[in-house]
């Protein structure tokens, strides 16, 4: 999930930065911020899991008070984050959609050759 939540976020400041300024919401900024901080925090908190999971007694698997514990300390820490993206998420498809209901960019000039120069008419004698 935390790969395609990064796809997402490029995707969506990569829009956002192709939509006219007129057109873009203010709060579009602060909360794509919330979002990759919550994303940046939960791989921070993931890694901690791995961490405390690995360090366990031998045996202490799902079931087990230690690792039961262990993993719902592990949920406390994440939920806020993962409400934070309940919470803001929904802006990636008011990006989205006022991308594509945005005029593309004009094609960039391309250089016309000058005509030709005709030979000057050979005089008479």
């Amino acid at each position: 999930m935390r790969t395609s939540a990064r796809h997402l976020l490029t995707t969506a400041e990569t829009q956002l930065d192709q939509i006219p300024a007129a057109s873009v919401q203010q709060r579009w900024t602060y909360q794509l911020r919330v979002l990759r901080e919550a994303l940046d925090r939960l791989d921070a908190l993931h890694e901690q899991w791995l961490s405390t999971r690995d360090s366990l007694p031998a045996g202490a698997g799902p079931g087990t008070h230690a690792y039961d514990e262990a993993l719902a300390e592990h949920h406390a820490e994440s939920w806020s984050y993962l409400r934070d993206w309940a919470d803001q998420g929904q802006i990636l498809i008011e990006i989205h959609r006022a991308a594509r209901h945005t005029p593309p960019l004009a094609p960039a000039p391309t250089a016309t050759a000058a005509p030709a120069a005709t030979p000057a008419p050979k005089a008479r004698r």
